[in-house]
């Protein structure tokens, strides 16, 4: 059924057939149906002697080989995720304040410091990730209430930590009342 599926489909085709007579397409089609591949477990008994001179050597070609194209350039660096894990770990060391510290202000700051330098990165490469921008917008605003916390509880500490991480941060001060907001704005009333 097979070979009379191929045999029509090959007919059918003119340019097949401009090539090809039919007799020759038919006895192609029959040597194609007599060599059958089996997976038996005795294929090294059908191997003859002659065949495996142990002279040939296997080679291992590379795309660029096969296809005479030049090879791309060998990146070595690490991948993004294990720098920003590396740098993170390294960051969390140098700000606890004892070998089980994870929730004082200046580790969590430092450690939200480190995601938004590499959510910022990966926002500057994908600038359509709507998502990681919400999340980073989020993360920026959870730092800026622990900067806030930090500043109320010790003036110190809040300012050494925004100055070794390079924050932009403004202390947080008393409310404005509305005529000390709009005194530096002219009156447009006449």
């Amino acid at each position: 059924m097979k070979l009379i599926t191929l045999l029509s489909v090959m007919v059918c085709s003119e340019a097949f057939l401009s090539s090809i007579s039919k007799s020759q397409l038919s006895s192609r089609a029959a040597a194609r149906s007599m060599l059958t591949v089996t997976m038996s477990p005795d294929t090294g008994a059908n191997l003859n002697s002659s065949d495996d001179d142990g002279d040939d050597v296997d080679f291992l070609l590379s795309d660029s080989e096969l296809t005479g194209e030049p090879a791309a350039a060998f990146d070595d660096t690490p991948p993004a995720p294990f720098l920003h894990a590396k740098a993170l770990s390294e960051i969390q060391a140098k700000y606890k304040r004892s070998e089980s510290d994870t929730g004082s202000p200046e580790f969590q700051v430092a450690s939200m410091t480190e995601r938004i330098l590499y959510l910022t990165k990966h926002l500057q490469a994908n600038p359509k990730d709507f998502s990681t921008r919400r999340g980073l917008v989020a993360l920026v605003n959870k730092r800026r209430r622990l900067l806030n916390y930090l500043f109320s509880e010790d003036v110190d500490r809040y300012s050494s930590l925004v100055s070794s991480l390079g924050i932009r941060h403004k202390a947080p001060g008393r409310v404005m009342s509305r005529e000390e907001k709009y005194a530096k704005f002219k009156s447009k009333k006449k």
